[in-house]
């Protein structure tokens, strides 16, 4: 367990975007499997690739005029609980943190794992989930 000092800046980050910070089992089942629409998962992380270019590049993602219904995060490391629900709906792919993942409709449609994350910029991973949104995320947000 991380101590809250630490992960609380990392936390803000994504809840001062909108994102929805699930920390139990029943959030993480309520957010994905009962929600209609489109859902953005993010598995927060303290590591280096996390601060450096994943939540950097969710962020830029959702500078679109297309995006998500719904954005919710875990914190692996924190949340166990939740990420542990969260990775269940994430099979068959094996726990990864960060990770980012698109539901539709409850329906995992899209997943980013940790080494689709290491080496790339920000820039990339907003510019491919920019295009994950064109194709799954119907409604236009304005």
């Amino acid at each position: 367990m991380y101590p809250p000092e630490l992960v609380n800046p990392m936390r803000k980050e994504l809840a001062n975007a909108g994102f929805k910070e699930t920390q139990t089992a029943t959030d993480v089942e309520q957010a994905i499997k009962h929600q209609p629409g489109t859902t953005l998962l993010v598995v927060n992380s303290v590591c280096g690739c996390a601060a450096g270019t994943c939540r950097p590049g969710v962020l830029q993602s959702l500078k679109s005029e297309i995006k998500p219904d719904q954005l919710i995060t875990v914190f692996a490391g924190v949340d166990r609980e939740a990420t542990q629900k969260a990775r269940e709906f994430l099979l068959p792919y094996p726990p990864s943190s960060p990770a980012i993942a698109l539901f539709k409709d409850g329906q995992l449609v899209h997943m980013i794992e940790r080494h689709h994350i290491e080496g790339r910029s920000a820039d990339m991973i907003g510019n491919h989930l920019k295009q994950v949104y064109q194709e799954y995320c119907t409604e236009k947000v304005n």
